[in-house]
């Protein structure tokens, strides 16, 4: 990216172990540089996957020096859990098309594209597989997927009971389960190609119907 910063932000030395108090002076972190090396971690992470992925790369592709990394995280790891984590408060906005069908088509829609998208299509099979070796790596993950569509979900249900189209308290696990389930499995599970036309409308309809026969 070719990021210019300064020179507490460039330095190629680790830091020094963090202090409790910052003292008179310090450097502050810059917002432009913590977010040019989160947008660098996802790069890297589609490059290179995590295993071959390393703070040096991260940092090369920002445009700043290994420091400014430390700076901010201590670590690969933990760099990798906050944007991951981050994923959750960016989800998607919520559908308000009027019609428990219409609402579960437009998520759909978005969804799909999202999915395929060439970063996100090479990021989550391989935080998946990093998830099954590393426990917190598999609870950052499953906290950003499911507290991302949850609060999407439940806000379209809850319209939906609102409208009278669903009865009132259906299950929310089961309702979550059907609404991203599906989707999800035919694009990040078998990681089949762009849906054929028609097949969002038919998915949208079969899950509203699912959800009004809870």
């Amino acid at each position: 990216m070719g990021m210019t910063t300064n020179a507490a932000e460039s330095a190629d030395e680790p830091p020094a172990r963090p202090r409790r108090r910052a003292p008179a002076g310090a450097a502050v972190l810059r917002e432009d540089v913590t977010e040019a090396i989160r947008a660098a971690v996802f790069e890297e992470l589609a490059a290179v996957g995590y295993a071959r992925m390393s703070i040096e790369g991260i940092a090369r592709r920002a445009g700043v020096g290994k420091t400014a990394v430390y700076r901010r995280w201590r670590s690969k790891l933990h760099l990798v859990l906050d944007v991951v984590s981050a994923m959750a408060v960016t989800g998607f906005p919520v559908p308000d098309t009027g019609s428990l069908e219409g609402d579960l088509r437009l998520l759909y829609e978005l969804t799909s594209r999202a999915l395929r998208h060439p970063v996100a299509s090479q990021i989550i099979p391989d935080l998946q597989a990093e998830a099954a070796r590393n426990p917190e790596i598999a609870e950052a993950f499953q906290k950003a997927l499911r507290d991302g569509q949850e609060g999407v979900a439940s806000r379209i249900v809850a319209a939906a009971e609102g409208r009278g189209e669903v009865r009132a308290g259906i299950d929310p696990d089961l309702a979550l389960d059907l609404i991203s389930g599906p989707l999800y499995w035919r694009s990040v599970v078998i990681r089949s190609p762009k849906p054929p036309k028609g097949y969002l409308e038919k998915l949208a309809r079969a899950t509203a119907g699912a959800l009004k026969a809870l």
